[in-house]
């Protein structure tokens, strides 16, 4: 009986401390999506073939280049192509990589030589927050925030199709998803961003 009581209360403490974790790394925080116009920065990037999971190393490497320029960066992003629930994991494609900050972006020109660089589209896109507290952030917005997308996109008549942008954030403390709003009769002529 006395085992059984300890059991108990490990199996309770490892539960608690689970959900502890879950809340603390954004579990519990609302989804609301809007729809507004966004985009206009400049992105250094690194295009990537395969397991999305490369997406932090890609962000990394690309910031320490960028410092070996006297160039700082705050936010980190990943564009993601395709549905990995789709397509097999050895053929997603996905880009990954830096925004540029506004007095930075005057160097664009000589960064070229040397990085991948293009301008994110200025158009209307289904946004919202998540808050961004480490890697766990990030799975915990997967398993929360796509399946809330996806029924917002259909809810309201928009393509499932088109990429899906995280930026990390890290001035707020948030993961910003934006996915481009496509009409259905429209997804025709979506194309990745370049």
């Amino acid at each position: 009986m006395k085992a059984i009581k300890i059991i108990l209360g490990v199996i309770i403490c490892l539960v608690l401390v689970l959900v502890g974790i879950y809340i603390y790394y954004g579990g519990n925080s609302k989804v609301e999506f809007q729809v507004k116009g966004e985009g206009g920065e400049k992105l250094v990037y690194q295009e990537i073939k395969g397991d999305y999971g490369q997406t932090a190393n890609v962000i990394r490497k690309l910031k320490y280049d960028l410092e070996q320029e006297n160039i700082k960066t705050l936010n980190g992003f990943g564009i993601y192509y395709d549905n990995p629930q789709v397509v097999e994991k050895s053929k997603l494609h996905s880009d990954a990589g830096c925004i540029l900050q506004m007095c930075d972006t005057s160097k664009v020109f000589w960064l070229r030589s040397k990085f991948n660089i293009k301008t994110c589209p200025k158009t209307n896109y289904i946004t919202t927050a998540f808050p961004f507290k480490g890697q766990m952030s990030i799975m915990i917005g997967i398993l929360k925030v796509y399946p809330a997308m996806m029924k917002f996109v259909k809810d309201n008549g928009y393509s499932e199709k088109g990429p899906i942008m995280e930026i990390y954030d890290t001035q707020t403390n948030n993961i910003i998803y934006r996915k481009e709003v496509v009409k259905k009769e429209d997804e025709v002529k979506i194309i990745r961003i370049k």
